[in-house]
């Protein structure tokens, strides 16, 4: 398309002719009667003179798309207008020809304003003739909706739009600026890419997709003209209403392929053959967000990362801002999302358990080292519930159900995985004695630190007299094992391995409760939960003894990352949903980037991941295991694995941690409509989802082995012989002992030995072991040597060197 000579000449002519115009449309609004006299044309051409000649520089909204980890598949797109600019050379030939025929035909001639047309429309409206002309070019209509888009506020938007003369003289002025400024592809382009198509489409790309399903490069003649044909009233020329399908089918027929006959941009066989070609009366659906997302497995990551995005300040200082530039800045955003894991694990909880449960089966997964989440998957669809044909059962909460209240099975938009909003978290357990066993890892307790455990522990944490988990007839908390049991001596592999509350307890005394608490949040663990919030905050926490086994509100997410934090040497990362986002000219944006910070030192580190190996049926580089909770991870799995499992009172939860070098999956099994149910909750229903998930990642990658501290000093401490006590009285032989350093606990029963009965046969441990630790003196009973072999070692230790 060519571009019009701007001569002196011409120029001169229009402004003064549009100056002359303008005072008498400006006049014949405010003085009919007069609307022809000089001193109306000269208060007019002052009026116009006083504009503003730059153009304001705008950017119309474009769909912000979002894309897996794989930067080709689309998981969402999020916009206010749907819309998605495209050159000119990618639009049918056609398509620029029709919009000319149908809003401007005098457009490759004028300058900015149609001289002719204004003074038509001047008389025509000042007669009263029906049908109120605008005489508005395209440069002029891209000029009004320029102005409209780079409005800062919202009487920017009514002045750039309402039908007023003063507006009419901006356009006016602008456009012939912008005449001066463009090419006329330039203009007719940017027209294109901004106009309103209906069924809430703006821009060519968008009326394309939206009512033929196709590229704007492929349009046909018949399809550009019905386009054309709609900007003029998108929602009078509606196809999909009857009244409208017939209005627009005349405006296209009649009005528009003649005109592109006229302009000869077609010949008159092509406009006979346009007319045959159909008008669609039902247009394609177009996604917007994430309860639209591509696939619905996919939909609890995309709101992750919309609730991400809606936190950062980065994006604008309100959630306004931040919501708009999200709908409208046109960024690539790639994703953290592996849609392989995603499938997987989708598919593992949806063979353990079915969307339908009132019970919710949610896996977290988080790459060490970096805090990109890997997938996030429920067996529940991420779905609003349609209130007027509800698919959600009645709430198991009875408080809630007796008020009709529906549940969050099968459908929900609930962050169940991530928290945010009314979700705060969910008790998981025995997966918080980590926190503990860094604390005191941290404190100079080596993993070979011993406790004697009993069936039920003494704390001097002081709790309600009348809760039931107070030491009868005091105030003072007194837990007990899981299942009753479990009394003899552990140290950290062992005690983390068969999860010994009554060994972390008193450790997490040693330690300091409030320090325990400070690795949890140095880890991640957010206490959205108000009381846990009241409780983690600094001068709160040296009473909260029960922390350690479970009793704070966490997510999958939280505790995956909380993990991964072992896995990535002791720095803890910001879990992120972003790989890159690239602004609408290819800029990347250094936001989302991972963000890693120390937790804790990597000895300490690599020491609690070491102990940690134990529950999943790993075997520890450093000391021995004796104990696993959930053995079956480490063959299924077949890599270099740790973790914990968890279990909370009465089993109201389940919990598995499972994790490598490459991936942390974190699995909750919970009620999260009523936490205070009375179901029990299966690790046979939540571990097989965990380690198969892992297993699945894992399926190809080189196993990699866990990094070992720097010394083993961190693992088996400040070793100490024991002296040598047989035959000798018991009170003699504990006085020994102690002496030495040592905790001193007498056997409860009686061993095979030479020495008199009653005395002391010997020690277990013997040999050496770590100072401080605990030492039983074994009780003879007179009836011969014990059997030959080794000398007995503490679980968890290596032999005693001689």
């Amino acid at each position: 398309m060519r571009r019009r000579d701007h001569n002196v000449f011409f120029n001169v002519l229009a402004f003064l002719t549009c100056g002359l115009l303008m005072g008498v449309v400006v006049a014949a609004a405010v003085f009919p009667v007069a609307a022809m006299s000089g001193l109306a044309a000269r208060a007019g051409n002052q009026a116009f003179a006083s504009l503003p000649s730059d153009i304001k520089q705008f950017r119309s909204p474009q769909i912000t798309r979002i894309y897996a980890s794989d930067n080709k598949t689309q998981i969402a797109q999020f916009y206010d207008e749907f819309r998605s600019d495209v050159p000119l050379k990618d639009i049918s030939k056609y398509m620029p020809a029709a919009m000319i025929a149908a809003e401007d035909r005098e457009f490759p001639n004028h300058n900015g304003v149609d001289v002719k047309g204004v003074a038509r429309a001047l008389v025509s409206n000042n007669q009263g003739k029906a049908g109120k002309q605008g005489a508005s070019t395209i440069s002029m209509q891209l000029v009004r909706m320029s102005l409209a888009y780079s409005a800062t506020n919202p009487q920017e938007v009514v002045d750039a739009t309402k039908d007023t003369p003063k507006r009419k003289v901006t356009e006016m002025k602008y456009a012939m600026q912008l005449e001066k400024e463009l090419s006329k592809d330039q203009i007719i382009e940017r027209y294109l890419n901004i106009a309103p198509f209906g069924k809430q489409t703006y821009g060519i790309f968008a009326a394309s997709q939206v009512y033929f399903n196709k590229k704007p490069k492929d349009l046909t003649v018949g399809q550009a003209a019905m386009l054309a044909g709609i900007v003029r009233a998108p929602s009078y020329y509606d196809p999909t209403t009857g009244e409208g399908y017939d209005q627009l089918l005349q405006r296209r027929n009649a009005y528009v392929l003649p005109g592109m006959v006229l302009t000869g941009a077609i010949t008159q066989a092509e406009a006979d053959k346009a007319l045959k070609e159909p008008i669609p009366k039902e247009v394609r659906a177009v996604s917007n967000g994430c309860v639209s997302v591509a696939k619905n497995e996919w939909g609890f990551f995309c709101d992750y990362f919309y609730r991400w995005w809606m936190g950062r300040e980065e994006f604008g200082s309100t959630p306004y801002d931040r919501e708009r530039r999200l709908k409208s800045g046109g960024y690539r955003i790639t994703t953290t999302l592996d849609i392989k894991a995603q499938k997987d694990a989708r598919a593992n909880v949806a063979g353990a358990i079915s969307d339908g449960n009132k019970n919710a089966l949610l896996l977290a997964a988080v790459a060490p080292g970096s805090g990109k989440v890997r997938l996030l998957a429920a067996n529940r669809r991420f779905k609003l519930d349609d209130p007027a044909h509800p698919a959600n059962k009645i709430s198991s909460d009875p408080k809630k159900a007796k008020k009709g209240v529906r549940g969050t099975y099968p459908n929900t938009t609930n962050p169940l995985l991530t928290g945010g909003g009314d979700i705060t978290g969910y008790q998981a357990g025995s997966v918080m004695k980590m926190f503990t066993m860094v604390a005191a890892l941290e404190k100079g307790y080596p993993l070979a630190y011993t406790i004697k455990a009993e069936k039920q522990y003494r704390s001097g944490y002081i709790i309600d007299s009348g809760n039931d988990s107070a030491c009868a007839g005091t105030h003072f908390w007194c837990p007990q094992n899981s299942g009753g049991g479990g009394e003899g001596v552990y140290n950290m592999w062992t005690g983390f391995g068969k999860s010994i509350n009554t060994f972390f307890v008193p450790l997490e005394e040693r330690v300091g409760a409030e320090n325990v608490v400070s690795v949890a949040k140095r880890f991640g663990v957010q206490f959205r939960a108000p009381s846990d919030a009241v409780l983690a905050q600094p001068g709160n926490s040296h009473q909260w003894g029960a922390f350690t086994l479970g009793v704070s509100s966490t997510t999958p997410l939280d505790m995956a990352n909380a993990y991964a934090t072992l896995a990535g040497d002791g720095m803890y990362c910001d879990p992120t949903p972003i790989e890159q986002i690239a602004t609408l000219s290819g800029e990347k944006l250094d936001v989302g980037k991972p963000h890693c910070t120390r937790a804790t030192s990597s000895d300490v580190a690599r020491a609690a991941l070491d102990a940690t190996r134990c529950p999943v049926g790993d075997s520890a580089q450093l000391g021995s295991c004796n104990g696993a909770t959930a053995r079956a991870t480490r063959g299924v799995v077949g890599h270099p694995v740790f973790g914990k499992t968890g279990t909370t009172d009465r089993d109201k939860t389940a919990a598995l941690i499972a994790g490598t070098t490459s991936l942390v999956v974190a699995g909750y099994l919970v009620n999260p409509d009523w936490q205070a149910h009375t179901d029990r909750m299966e690790h046979s229903t939540v571990n097989p989802a965990v380690y198969n998930t892992l297993a699945d990642y894992m399926k190809g990658k080189p196993k990699i082995q866990f990094k070992t501290p720097s010394s083993r000093k961190i693992a088996v401490g400040d070793q100490r012989s024991i002296p040598d006590v047989e035959c000798l009285t018991v009170a003699r032989a504990r006085s020994r002992v102690e002496g030495a350093g040592f905790s001193v606990w007498v056997g409860s029963g009686q061993v095979d030995s030479k020495c008199p009965a009653g005395t002391a046969a010997g020690t277990e441990p013997s040999g050496r072991t770590i100072k401080g630790g605990v030492v039983i003196i074994q009780v003879s009973n007179g009836k011969g040597a014990a059997k030959p072999g080794t000398p007995p070692t503490l679980p968890g230790l290596p032999p005693p060197r001689r």
